[in-house]
């Protein structure tokens, strides 16, 4: 009998050894691909203990003056900014890892990774991704690339914010952003043109711009000169 339960746990901590050091490396290799363990950057629509802790520090330092609810919202946004420019910091409302250290405070453990012009190539593809999802989900392969280069284009335009998030997360300039489908899980095509256009395929040739004319409600991105067509997005600058 002894002997019997003596092989039972053998088999069993075989078996939970196996799934230790199977289990756990695949999810790291999860995590990374999609850089979940990278310093997570605070935006408008961002939420939680992390926006908590940014509000409370501004609050004290008299930047802000709401409430500490864990919201992002414009009040946070231009708090935030405020303490940018105060502390010479690019001012684009975005907690990224320089504003955190700034502020003194982590919002994640941190991955090291390159970056170029303000993009973070692993913290920056899924954002990319997602927001391809949200703006480019039933447009051609080529028409979801366009719209991550336009990202990609204004983030090395001095006219806007110097990274990924601070475009993307400018109050009122992408419709994803402000319906939350930003927040879809994008597919393998969304993640595939987010790679393509970090790799330098921009098929737009330099555009900022992009606006499909049967939904377009803005009378002043009609002023902006159009360079190319792809789907039923307008591009140009």
């Amino acid at each position: 009998m002894k002997k019997k339960v003596f092989k039972i746990l053998v088999l069993t901590l075989v078996v939970l050894n196996m799934f230790y050091f199977s289990y756990p490396q695949k999810t790291v290799e999860t995590a990374n691909r999609f850089n979940i363990f990278a310093p997570r950057s605070l935006y408008w629509g961002s939420s939680g203990q992390d926006v908590k802790t940014v509000q409370d520090k501004l609050l004290r330092w008299k930047y802000y003056d709401g409430s500490v609810d864990g919201i992002y919202g414009a009040r946070t946004y231009r708090a935030v900014r405020r303490f940018q420019q105060k502390n010479g910091l690019n001012a684009d409302g975005v907690v990224g890892p320089s504003t955190a250290q700034a502020m003194g405070i982590n919002t994640t453990s941190s991955s090291s990774a390159g970056s170029t012009q303000g993009v973070n190539r692993n913290a920056d593809e899924y954002l990319l991704a997602r927001t391809i999802h949200g703006e480019a989900r039933g447009e051609p392969y080529i028409g979801k690339v366009a719209v991550a280069a336009v990202v990609l284009n204004r983030v090395k335009s001095p006219s806007f914010p110097n990274t990924p998030a601070g475009v993307v997360y400018q109050p009122l300039a992408f419709t994803a952003v402000a319906d939350g489908q930003i927040n879809l899980t994008p597919n393998k095509d969304a993640i595939n043109a987010a790679r393509d256009a970090l790799n330098g395929w921009d098929p737009t040739n330099g555009c900022l711009y992009y606006w499909n004319p049967a939904t377009a409600t803005s009378k002043w991105i009609w002023s902006r000169k159009v360079t190319l067509k792809i789907g039923k997005h307008w591009f140009g600058i």
